[in-house]
């Protein structure tokens, strides 16, 4: 009788894996280069801003019953020298400043997912840490963003404050130093993801 009922409680076990299994799907997803990532900063004479024209990137979630339950994976990789401000002399001082001969990259990979907090039918908040690697110099931040699910569309929004010396960048500077920008940035993006 106690083997009949361990049985039992082993396909009963057996059978909620199953169904759980299931209902949880793994997506894949990667960039559109309709996604946009732009770098705002200020300066003694301006504000200014930069925008990626080239990037990559992608994402792995999990989803139950059309729910986000989890991200394992976010990536995404920026050609520093793919920066725009629409002005060459600007440009070239910051591509000197950030080192692109030698550092070609900025790259952005989430580490952890702290918390998903359901926002509506469709649209979440993530909270968790990642590491953002520029110059060459790699340091985890807190990172805090919103998901929106469409479909076969995924859509991650936010922004990042970040200071360029922690990542040993010398703030660019212009017309022999009279122009100087400051050491805080802003990352803004507005991303895109397709299956």
């Amino acid at each position: 009788m106690k083997v009949l009922k361990s049985y039992q409680l082993i396909l009963t076990g057996v059978f909620f894996m199953l169904l759980t299994a299931g209902s949880m799907v793994g997506q894949n997803f990667r960039m559109d280069n309709s996604s946009e990532i732009i770098v705002e900063g200020t300066s003694n004479i301006h504000d200014w801003e930069m925008k990626a024209n080239s990037k990559k990137g992608g994402a792995t979630i999990t989803t139950e019953d059309g729910k986000l339950t989890g991200i394992s994976s976010l990536q995404v990789t920026v050609p520093a020298e793919s920066l725009d401000s629409g002005k060459g002399g600007m440009d070239k001082n910051a591509y000197k400043a950030l080192n692109t001969s030698e550092y070609k990259n900025i790259e952005f990979k989430l580490d952890e997912v702290k918390k998903i907090e359901a926002q509506g039918s469709d649209s979440y908040k993530v909270n968790g840490l990642a590491t953002l690697k520029i110059s060459g110099v790699s340091k985890q931040v807190p990172v805090e963003f919103t998901v929106k699910l469409n479909g076969n569309k995924l859509e991650i929004n936010g922004k990042q404050d970040i200071n360029m010396t922690h990542y040993k960048v010398d703030p660019p500077t212009a017309m022999f130093g009279t122009i100087t920008t400051g050491e805080e940035l802003t990352i803004k993006f507005k991303s895109t993801f397709s299956k």
